[in-house]
């Protein structure tokens, strides 16, 4: 669980006790690349925490998918709607790759969240980074070329290119796939 250590550490300082008692709550998963760990319109009360692999998760607008997120090692996956409202979320999460993870039920890391003072701090910040995360894609999208955009995301994401073909990542970028295989040619 070295990468899921990682990823919650880099977040926020949580001891080895308090990981202790996250793990003793999980449930490990290994599932086939194309798997769909999540889907519209039905409720899934589980965050799952990636040890191994790469996922995306997409809406469907007018039948054709949008790419709104990758989440890779040491990450975590969800559907808002069911973390934050108990209701069936709106996003898919498609596995890019083989999987090993480790689900929690919401339930359980809400308990922890009110009975370990690590644990609420860490998901209290990692739902922090990821609004900001979120709040800066936007702005990027607005704001930015679709060069300077496919630049930022090799930054923060540089195996993206080789783990997430290019529809994915063009529907991320908001631009077309052509857009970005000239984008590509010029690197």
């Amino acid at each position: 669980m070295q990468n899921i250590i990682d990823g919650i550490r880099r977040y926020y300082p949580v001891s080895d006790n308090s990981l202790n008692i996250l793990f003793s709550k999980m449930k490990k998963l290994e599932l086939p690349k194309k798997h769909l760990l999540i889907k519209e319109g039905v409720i899934d009360r589980h965050v799952y925490f990636i040890e191994k692999g790469f996922t995306r998760s997409y809406c469907l607008h007018d039948g054709k998918e949008m790419t709104i997120w990758f989440s890779r090692e040491g990450d975590i996956t969800f559907a808002m709607k069911d973390l934050y409202h108990n209701e069936p979320g709106y996003e898919y999460v498609e596995l890019l790759e083989n999987c090993t993870l480790y689900a929690i039920a919401i339930n359980d890391l809400n308990n922890l969240y009110e009975t370990n003072i690590e644990i609420a701090n860490w998901g209290r910040v990692i739902h922090q980074e990821c609004l900001l995360y979120m709040d800066q894609h936007h702005n990027d999208q607005l704001f930015l070329s679709a060069k300077e955009r496919y630049a930022q995301l090799l930054k923060e994401l540089p195996d993206v290119i080789h783990r997430a073909n290019q529809n994915y990542i063009s529907s991320y970028l908001g631009i077309t796939p052509q857009h970005l295989s000239r984008l590509r040619a010029v690197k």
